[in-house]
């Protein structure tokens, strides 16, 4: 990712926040003789665990594809991004450009028992069921749990302690008060590029500026 100390994102708990409220992810590995192999899959936040820490599973054959948990492997994790158009910041001269969080998360992974890898799929399921008004859990009936037991055999758990983490955060940082409003304005009303979770975004990471107060170190 391209170095720009500007954007960079270096909070350990907004880049847990990011991971939390972005669950599908890009797993990347360089396999020798193979070379580069990308899967994608939705990821669960260790809560409890020091840094960052994420479980997930992947179908069988992707864990021989990747040969996961023989070397490092990159998970790519992805907030709120979009197209900003120049023709909103009211200023000349000005260029397009894309606002974007993201993270690259990097450890050799951890591969899970059958038992923790259950535990993790029903964990999953849970987290993504329980907003709805009849969340529909792994263990409702005994007829589900015995058909998740039959299907985990088809997935391979692992656990991924990030040994190192590189984030970025983009939001117009380095854009005036009056030219960030506009962005937000531009983001929420409706047309081709109507994006309210970045604009949300935008307003969140300038909160200081649009508030008018002086942002610290």
């Amino acid at each position: 990712m391209r170095h720009n100390p500007d954007y960079a994102l270096d909070d350990v708990e907004t880049v847990r926040a990011l991971v939390r409220e972005n669950p599908w992810a890009t797993i990347v590995s360089h396999v020798p003789g193979e070379g580069l192999v990308a899967s994608h899959y939705p990821v669960l936040l260790e809560e409890d665990a020091e840094g960052i820490s994420i479980v997930s599973h992947v179908g069988r054959p992707d864990e021989r594809l990747h040969q996961l948990g023989r070397h490092e492997t990159m998970v790519i994790v992805y907030g709120p991004q979009g197209y900003v158009s120049p023709s909103w910041y009211g200023t000349s001269p000005a260029v397009p450009t894309w606002d974007f969080a993201v993270a690259h998360l990097f450890g050799t992974p951890e591969i899970l028992s059958d038992d923790e890898n259950l535990a993790v799929l029903d964990r999953l399921v849970s987290w993504f069921e329980s907003p709805l008004p009849d969340p529909y859990l792994m263990h409702r009936t005994l007829e589900n749990t015995a058909y998740a037991e039959r299907i985990v055999h088809g997935t391979v758990g692992f656990r991924l302690r990030a040994t190192r983490i590189e984030a970025k955060e983009k939001m117009h940082q380095d854009k005036s008060p009056e030219v960030i409003a506009r962005v937000v304005e531009a983001l929420r009303n409706p047309g081709p590029y109507e994006n309210p979770k970045l604009a949300d975004r935008i307003a969140d990471v300038n909160r200081d500026v649009l508030d008018g107060k002086e942002v610290t170190a």
